[in-house]
C-alpha cells in the first residue's frame, strides 16, 4: 500500500517526534466523537475484576466451587511431591465447569478462551493452562465428579428446587468420539485378518532373506530384529482386527447365553439344566455378518440417532418436575432403555440419600421403552408409583376402554398398567412426562453441546455426561442463588 505521508513525516513518527495526522471531519459535520486510542496506557494496573459484570455466570461458578463444594476427592489424588507444582485444583475445576456450562467442551478451545475471553481469564487469574493440562485434569478426575454431582444436588435441594413429586426418566443418544469410517463389520474383518497374516508372513520372510544376505556381506554384528515401518503398520492393524473379531464373537456368545438362560428359567427348568442350555447356546453362537466394531472407540455401539445410525452411547437421566433438576445420570452402551428402569430408580434413591434428602419421588414417569413384565414386577415393591407407557396393544391383550369395575384377576401387569394410565389421575400424571425431561435434554444439547462426546470409552462418556448434568443443575441453581447466601446474590 502506498503511504500518503512524506518520508520526513514518517521518519518523525518512528522517532516519536511526531504523530499521524488525524482525518478531518467531512465538510458540514460538526459532530464530536469520543476519543479512540488503542495505544492508551493505564495510569494504574488494571483489574480484571472490574471488567466482569457482578451478576456474571462465571462469578457464580467461582463462588460455588470456592465456598460450597468439598473437593477432597480431587485433592486426595495428589500424593506425590515430585515434579513441578500443578495448577490449583480449584482453578481447574472452575475452568472445567464454566467451560462445559457455556458449551466449550474442547480443551484446545478452553485454552484459547483463557487468553481472549474476559470471563475465562478472570476465573484462571490470568493463567493460561495448556490444553494438555486441561484434558489430563478432566480425564484424571472423572470418578470425583460423582461426588460433586451429589453435592450440587444437595445445594439444589437446599435452595428449594427439588420437590420429589413427579419425576421423569428417559434416555437420549450421545454421539461417541468415533468415526464410522474407522470401523469394520465382522464379514470384512475375518478375510482381512487372513490377508494381513499372509502379508506379514511375506514381509518377515523378506526380512530374513535380507538379514542373511547382510550377514554374509557385513558379518553378524547387526541385531537384525528391527521392524520396518511397513511391517509395524501391518502388525498393529492385524492386532486391532483380531481384538475386534474376538470382541464381536464374545458379545454374540454373551447375548446367546443370556437369551438361552432366560428361556430355560421361564420354562421352570432346574439350575443345572439352565446352565447347560446357556453353555450350549454360547458354543453354538455365531456373530451376525453385519456386526460392527469401531477401532477408535471400541466400547461405543451403533445406535439410531437423530441424524441416522452412528456410533453412540445411551445417556439416561431422572429429572425432577419443579425446576428440571437432574437427580441421577448414567450412560450405557445398550441402545434400548429396557434394562435401565430399575438401575436408574436405584441410582436416584442412592443419590438422594447421599445428598441428605430424606424423601423419595411420589411417581416415576417412563415411556414405552422401559415397559416389560419383568420391570413392572420389580417396581411393585417400591414405595413410589411407577407409570410406564405400555406401547401398542399386543395380539391377544384386552385393554379396557375405561377403568370401570373390578380389575380382572387374570389381567397381566401390562394390562393393569394400561388400565392405570387410563384413569383421570394416570392421564394427568403421564401427560407431564415430556414436559419434565425433554427440556433438560434440549438445554444441555443446545447450550452445553452435550450431544457430542469428547472422551472415549464408557467411563469417559459417563464422566462427561455427569459433568454436563452438574453444569445443568448449577444453571438451575443460579436462579435461586440468593437462597444460598452467596456474595454474588
Amino acid at each position: 500500500m502506498t503511504s500518503v505521508l512524506g518520508d520526513e513525516q514518517l521518519f518523525a513518527v518512528e522517532l516519536g517526534e511526531g504523530e499521524l495526522p488525524r482525518p478531518s471531519a467531512p465538510a458540514g459535520e460538526a459532530k464530536t466523537f469520543r476519543r479512540y486510542d488503542q495505544n492508551q496506557c493505564f495510569l494504574l494496573p488494571p483489574s480484571l475484576d472490574e471488567w466482569l459484570p457482578q451478576d456474571h455466570e462465571a462469578r457464580f461458578v467461582s463462588e460455588v466451587v470456592e465456598h460450597l463444594l468439598d473437593l477432597a476427592p480431587i485433592y486426595a489424588s495428589y500424593t506425590s511431591a515430585a515434579g513441578a507444582p500443578p495448577y490449583h485444583p480449584k482453578m481447574m475445576t472452575k475452568l472445567l465447569v464454566y467451560a462445559y456450562a457455556t458449551g466449550v467442551t474442547s480443551s484446545r478451545e478452553a485454552e484459547r478462551r483463557c487468553a481472549v475471553d474476559v470471563a475465562f481469564r478472570w476465573l484462571v487469574a490470568n493463567e493460561v493452562p495448556d490444553y494438555r493440562s486441561i484434558s489430563r485434569f478432566r480425564r484424571r478426575h472423572l470418578a470425583a465428579l460423582e461426588d460433586v454431582f451429589v453435592q450440587v444436588l444437595a445445594l439444589c435441594a437446599k435452595a428449594g428446587l427439588v420437590r420429589l413429586g413427579r419425576v421423569a426418566l428417559d434416555g437420549t443418544k450421545l454421539d461417541a468420539n468415533a468415526s464410522k469410517h474407522k470401523a469394520m463389520s465382522y464379514d470384512h474383518i475375518v478375510p482381512r485378518i487372513a490377508e494381513l497374516e499372509a502379508e506379514v508372513k511375506a514381509l518377515l520372510e523378506e526380512a530374513e532373506r535380507v538379514d542373511r544376505a547382510e550377514d554374509e556381506a557385513f558379518g553378524e554384528d547387526r541385531r537384525g530384529d528391527e521392524l520396518s515401518a511397513e511391517l509395524a503398520r501391518r502388525e498393529s492393524r492385524l492386532e486391532k482386527l483380531r481384538a475386534a473379531k474376538e470382541a464381536i464373537e464374545a458379545e454374540a456368545r454373551e447375548k446367546a447365553e443370556a437369551a438361552a438362560r432366560k428361556k430355560a428359567e421361564a420354562a421352570n427348568k432346574s439350575e443345572e439344566e439352565v446352565d447347560a442350555a446357556a453353555e450350549q447356546a454360547a458354543e453354538r453362537a455365531k456373530p451376525k455378518a453385519s456386526a460392527q466394531r469401531s477401532f477408535t472407540d471400541p466400547e461405543s455401539r451403533m445406535m439410531k440417532t437423530n441424524h441416522g445410525f452412528d456410533y453412540a452411547y445411551n445417556a439416561q437421566a431422572v429429572v425432577d418436575e419443579k425446576s428440571q433438576v437432574i437427580l441421577a445420570a448414567e450412560v450405557t452402551d445398550e441402545a434400548s432403555d429396557m434394562n435401565q428402569l430399575v438401575p436408574m430408580i436405584e441410582k436416584t434413591e442412592e443419590n438422594l440419600a447421599a445428598a441428605g434428602i430424606d424423601d423419595t419421588p411420589d411417581t416415576y414417569l417412563a415411556d414405552a421403552g422401559y415397559c416389560s413384565e419383568d420391570n413392572l414386577e420389580a417396581t411393585e415393591a417400591l414405595d413410589s408409583e411407577v407409570l410406564a407407557a405400555t406401547g401398542r396393544q399386543r395380539h391377544g391383550e384386552q385393554f379396557p376402554k375405561a377403568p370401570r369395575g373390578r380389575i380382572p384377576k387374570n389381567a397381566t401387569r401390562r394390562e393393569r398398567m394400561a388400565r392405570k394410565l387410563r384413569t383421570k389421575k394416570g392421564r394427568a400424571d403421564y401427560a407431564r412426562r415430556k414436559a419434565i425431561v425433554e427440556p433438560a435434554f434440549g438445554q444441555m444439547k443446545v447450550r452445553q453441546h452435550a450431544g457430542q462426546l469428547r472422551l472415549r470409552g464408557r467411563d469417559g462418556a459417563h464422566g462427561e455426561w455427569t459433568l454436563h448434568a452438574i453444569c445443568h443443575n448449577l444453571r438451575k441453581l443460579m436462579t435461586a442463588r440468593d437462597r444460598l447466601g452467596l456474595a454474588t446474590a
